[in-house]
């Protein structure tokens, strides 16, 4: 961590779900929430959320490939919570409110759309350093052609759960 920012972990771990865990790295000096999610089946994922410079990467541990896209009012509604939140203990953010709620988020790859580092802030950089980094779309889901290949559960403090499915789009 760079002298002065502010790093808070937060740990979740569902009662309901004792298999997932995630931790949450919040960077109030860099305006950034970084997820690590393991899966039941012991596949890990890293979900950054970089306000500063408008970006949501996704980086599944197993791949050397970085998934991309700007963020919208959403996602920088859910990061403001992560932010004004983190100084709270997560699992008593989660029994405030029993009632989570679930989405599914489908994301295409573009193919061929691969991005170019340098235009990107620091903190996707570190993160994707050394891999290739492509952009990618919401989708209104998978056709019957398209193979779903990547799928991560991010929960946030809100009791709000995002299933994130990643799928080639054929363009």
């Amino acid at each position: 961590a760079q002298a002065g920012s502010q790093l808070i972990r937060l740990t979740l771990q569902g009662q309901q779900d004792p298999l997932r865990n995630q931790t949450a790295l919040v960077d109030k000096s860099r305006s950034t929430v970084t997820y690590y999610i393991t899966s039941q089946s012991n596949h890990t994922a890293v979900v950054l959320y970089d306000s500063r410079n408008g970006y949501v990467c996704y980086k599944p541990v197993e791949q050397h490939t970085c998934y991309l896209r700007r963020m919208d009012a959403w996602d920088r509604q859910a990061l403001q919570t992560s932010l004004n939140t983190s100084e709270q203990r997560t699992d008593q953010l989660l029994h405030q409110n029993n009632q989570t709620k679930y989405y599914r988020e489908f994301l295409g790859i573009l193919a061929g759309e691969q991005v170019d580092p340098k235009s990107l802030g620091e903190a996707v950089q570190a993160l994707c350093e050394q891999t290739s980094i492509f952009w990618v779309r919401r989708g209104q889901g998978p056709g019957k052609q398209r193979l779903i290949y990547l799928c991560i559960d991010i929960c946030f403090p809100s009791n709000i759960c995002v299933s994130i499915c990643f799928y080639y789009l054929p363009e």
